[in-house]
């Protein structure tokens, strides 16, 4: 299991369509990903999770990874996270 702290960077929010995305990312990855941010966990994989946390640009979320490919699937949701 890997896990990071991750400052969110997409300069153009993220509402529905990054949010997408980023699912769209996860679900790349064979590994359990799951977003943690204000006490709240959900899985990465999931459209209705992910904008149940609402999330903005500059706002920190921490990253868990877990499976065969959890690295990869690390890197893969910060290098989406952090472009600008």
């Amino acid at each position: 299991m890997t896990k990071k702290t991750i400052k969110i960077q997409i300069t153009d929010g993220v509402d529905s369509r990054p949010v997408a995305v980023l699912v769209q990312v996860a679900s790349q990855y064979e590994s359990q990903i799951f977003v943690e941010s204000n006490g709240k966990r959900v899985n990465a994989k999931s459209i209705m999770g992910m904008m149940s946390l609402v999330l903005k640009s500059g706002e920190e979320v921490t990253v868990t990874t877990d499976g065969p490919d959890e690295d990869e699937a690390l890197v893969g949701i910060e290098e989406y996270l952090t472009k600008a």
